[in-house]
Formats: structure tokens, sequence, C-alpha cells
């Protein structure tokens, strides 16, 4: 088992916990680990960024040093969009702020930690993990062949942007090639990095519709005008806008149905031939069982007479 330190982000243990159910158990089934950094926190993205000030940076500052100490010579996957977002972030402020720094540092020495073995640490992402093992070894491991899943990938806007470090900021495609390679059929989805509207979403839904909902209408119909089965995407926060907000939505514009709303993570453990039990299905608002009654239909894992 080739081992990584894994950052889980706030998200994966409470609204997106079957994206960590799903990574941890198909990274396994690959022969990667991921071992959880001791007392990590929160990653300072979000609200704490309106705060302002060194706080949040400190926030993200602070696991990095933890990775750097306890994970030597280990990469750090960050699954989540929005903390991946402020890792990168605080590296590149760090880097070109020697003040921010040197405060950075004179804080979490306090705390018996060293900013500069942190900065040392290679912040990544799954899927860039998944492409050091490579998609044709990956492809050579599949179980279960997804042919005739049609899926919309959805990136959304945090993963690419304003940094392009992991793939296009506009059109990327590193989802794209992974579902191709499980056997999927891919549409092409120009809203691909569009925007759920993010936090903001949840807040301004609570206060007024739009423009939360409209945001999500558009992601939603477009998948659904593209003949998707399912929306796959990576991000907590994209996910939980667009599976959750379905029936508001749907009463708002009148969405002829509902379309589920998946992490490339349960995609790749289907696959892969992993119990749908042990990829955290089940969680989502809008119900999964009726693709995955379909999709073991087209893909032959059943006979028909055993769906019920």
């Amino acid at each position: 088992m080739k081992e990584y330190a894994y950052y889980p982000g706030c998200s994966l243990k409470e609204s997106a916990r079957q994206y960590e159910e799903s990574l941890l158990r198909s990274f396994a089934e690959l022969g990667l680990e991921l071992v959880e950094l001791e007392d990590w926190n929160c990653c300072g993205s979000t609200l704490c960024r309106v705060t302002g000030g060194l706080d949040p940076l400190a926030l993200t500052a602070r696991d990095l040093a933890l990775a750097g100490r306890d994970h030597e010579g280990r990469d750090l996957v960050v699954p989540c969009s929005a903390c991946l977002l402020s890792f990168i972030k605080a590296e590149e402020r760090l880097e070109r702020d020697p003040e921010a720094r040197r405060r950075v540092g004179e804080a979490l020495r306090v705390a018996g930690l060293d900013l500069e073995v942190g900065l040392k640490v290679r912040v990544r992402h799954p899927l860039e993990v998944l492409d050091d093992l490579g998609l044709e070894e990956i492809g050579r491991r599949v179980k279960r062949p997804l042919q005739d899943l049609k899926v919309a990938p959805y990136y959304g806007c945090l993963l690419v942007r304003p940094y392009n470090r992991l793939d296009h900021p506009l059109y990327p495609e590193a989802m794209d090639r992974l579902l191709l390679h499980l056997g999927a059929e891919v549409v092409d989805y120009p809203l691909k990095t569009g925007c759920c509207g993010g936090a903001i979403t949840g807040m301004a839904v609570a206060v007024a519709e739009e423009p939360g909902l409209s945001l999500n209408y558009a992601l939603l119909k477009e998948a659904q005008e593209r003949g998707a089965d399912a929306i796959v995407t990576l991000c907590p926060l994209c996910q939980f806008n667009l599976d959750c907000y379905q029936g508001r939505i749907s009463e708002k514009y009148r969405l002829e149905s509902t379309i589920p709303v998946i992490y490339f993570t349960q995609v790749l453990g289907l696959a892969l031939g992993i119990p749908e039990e042990e990829l955290g299905f089940g969680r989502e608002m809008v119900s999964v069982k009726g693709l995955l009654a379909v999709l073991r239909l087209r893909c032959g894992w059943v006979q028909p007479a055993n769906l019920d």
C-alpha cells in the first residue's frame, strides 16, 4: 500500500460523508492508503474569510505544519475543493509575503509547530493521485464497466480557478478521462466549471430564493438536456447545493424530473466492484435507487428478475 497524508476537512465528516467513505474504500481497493492527520482543524474556508487578517491563513498553515511534522515525505491529499483552494492560497501568500510568513511562523512556534517544515508538503487532489497510478492501470482493474451510463462531469468553480495547477481553468478534463476509463459515457457539459453559489446559495435561499436557485437550476437543466443519467462531482459544496435544493428548484422552475448528484469516487468504487453499501449511497436527498437499478440492468450486473 502506498501511503499519503490525508486532510478530510469539515464537510467530509458531516454533509459529505459519502465522499469520504467512497474515497477511502476505492483508494484502498487500488492499493492507496490515506492516513488522516491527527488533530487537524478547519482550513478557514468560506465564512472565516470574511474576518480578514491572518486568522484563516494561520488555520491552514497549522494543518500544513502538522502534515510536515507527522508525515514527512508524504504528499497531503485534500479532496474538498474549498479546502484545497485554502491550502493553495496559503502556500501562495506565505511564499510572497515575508511579513505574513514571519507572523504565522511565530504563532505556530508557540504551539510547537514549524511552518517551514509544513511549506515543504506537496498538497494534492485525489484526481492527481489517481493520475499517478495511471488511468490505464485503473481501467485494467475495472470489474463492472459502466457502459451506457451517461454522466455530466461537474467540477465547480473552485478546483481549477484562480490557480490552474490541476487542469485547464475553463474546460478541465481530468475527471472526464477517469470516467471514460471506467466505461462511462461522458456527455459534453459546457457548464462543468460553472458556479453553484457555494455557501452563499444556502444563505441566499434562507433570505430570498435568488440568486442561489437560479445558478443551480441552470446546472441541472443543462445536464438533463444533455441526456445525463447523473451529475458526477468532486466538490462537497456543489454536491450539497445541487442535491439538496432540487425540490425547491423543481417547484420554482418546473424541472421535469430530478437527477442524482454523486461523487466521482462513488462511481469509481462501483466500477471497481465495491458493494454499493460501502460507498455511501443513500445519503443523498435525490434517491439513487433508480439510477443503480438501471445501471445494474444496462451493465448486466444482475439479471432483471433480481432487481427487486
